[in-house]
């Protein structure tokens, strides 16, 4: 069940507070279906559903447009499984590297770093439904990689001189991961059909 008035209160505090937010957050246990369900997917159908009107209804530019429903399913499923397994694969990553850098990182506390990190550019999704804007939406995700910097010790627990190396590493594997997924989705759906124009 989704608590819209949590979810608002958190949003708020991740993107305007993040040092108090990750301080609140490093030492909540979450349930890791309900964490994704009322957190993470009311967040992602922002892109997702932005994404489909943008390149399903909308297009490109002010003198042509370049819009087809095909276009739309392809960016949005594109959005929706893009965030999903971007959480979980750059997760994945930061919790196997912890020990490389002497520390303990949970799986459930690696995607909560990952998916609050990711709140700002899941929220600038909505950019996409002019997609002349979708550079916002990028502009944000530098955001969400302060965000990450911010919370990487709080919840990694990382040591000092340790901290720096991790997190260079990690962010280098999140971006990596980032691209090799909508890489790797794009190519199915084309194959499947799902034309990106």
């Amino acid at each position: 069940m989704i608590n819209i008035e949590y979810l608002i209160d958190r949003v708020k505090l991740v993107t305007l507070q993040p040092k108090e937010a990750w301080a609140k957050i490093s030492d909540e246990q979450i349930d890791l279906k309900d964490f994704l369900l009322s957190y993470v997917l009311p967040l992602v159908l922002i892109p997702t559903i932005a994404s489909f009107i943008g390149y399903g209804l909308i297009g490109l530019g002010s003198y042509f447009k370049v819009a087809s429903f095909s276009w739309g399913l392809h960016q949005a499923i594109l959005a929706f499984l893009g965030a999903f397994l971007g959480v979980f694969i750059s997760a994945f990553c930061i919790h196997k590297l912890a020990t490389n850098f002497g520390t303990q990182v949970s799986l459930d506390n690696a995607i909560k770093l990952v998916a609050y990190s990711y709140t700002p550019i899941w929220l600038a999704g909505v950019f996409y439904i002019l997609p002349s804007l979708t550079i916002l939406a990028l502009l944000a995700g530098l955001y969400s990689l302060y965000i990450l910097y911010i919370g990487f010790v709080p919840i990694t627990k990382v040591s000092e001189e340790k901290k720096t190396n991790y997190f260079i590493v990690s962010l280098i594997l999140v971006i990596g991961v980032s691209v090799l997924v909508s890489f790797v989705i794009g190519v199915i759906l084309i194959s499947a059909g799902l034309q990106t124009y």
